[in-house]
């Protein structure tokens, strides 16, 4: 997976990119601010943290490889500016994130049965305990708040942040999954890992 969307990306960067914007006086030309290197090293750097959020909601490698490309491909296309290397991780996150369910939302995908391709074989081995699955049985409002939380290891804070809703929820969020998750994991729940 990772060396086919390199060299997707190394293919898409082999040349220079230049947006052309309409306004005002006529037409002005504005180049992405990244260069082939430095989106290399931003894949590098965070593409297995967008695999693993894209797989939380995909539950199978095509379509998480699938959401991970579009992922990179809007910061290509996109461009923002990042203050910091979390910031930049962050926005890949909240990317991801979108990407996937406006995927999942689509009219076809509410037809298949993802079940019937929980066991298809993977180009990419994800290292499961039973912990992680029943975490990804959780409500679609828990998983996200619990995986960054406990797998990513963001405050509830920074998820406030990245989700763009109040510490409030989060922290709810958090108090509520944990009931859930101490009630089916019993004595395998442990509130401090």
């Amino acid at each position: 997976m990772a060396s086919d969307i390199f060299s997707f990306l190394s293919d898409t960067l082999a040349f220079s990119i230049v947006l052309v914007v309409k306004g005002g006086q006529g037409k002005m030309s504005k180049s992405l601010l990244r260069t082939d290197k430095e989106i290399a090293e931003i894949y590098k750097r965070h593409s297995k943290t967008v695999y693993r959020v894209c797989f939380a909601y995909m539950k199978n490698p095509a379509d998480t490889e699938d959401a991970v490309q579009d992922t990179f491909f809007q910061l290509i296309k996109s461009g923002p500016a990042f203050e910091s290397e979390e910031h930049e991780k962050a926005w890949l996150i909240r990317t991801a994130t979108n990407i996937c369910k406006n995927v999942l939302r689509h009219w076809w995908r509410r037809h298949e049965n993802i079940e019937d391709f929980y066991n298809l074989p993977s180009s990419e081995n994800i290292e499961t305990d039973d912990i992680f699955q029943v975490v990804m049985e959780l409500p679609e409002k828990y998983k996200t708040v619990v995986y960054l939380y406990y797998y990513e290891g963001y405050t509830s804070v920074e998820i406030a942040g990245i989700l763009k809703k109040p510490q409030s929820t989060i922290r709810n969020y958090l108090h509520e999954a944990r009931a859930i998750l101490k009630e089916r994991l019993g004595d395998d729940f442990d509130e401090e890992q």
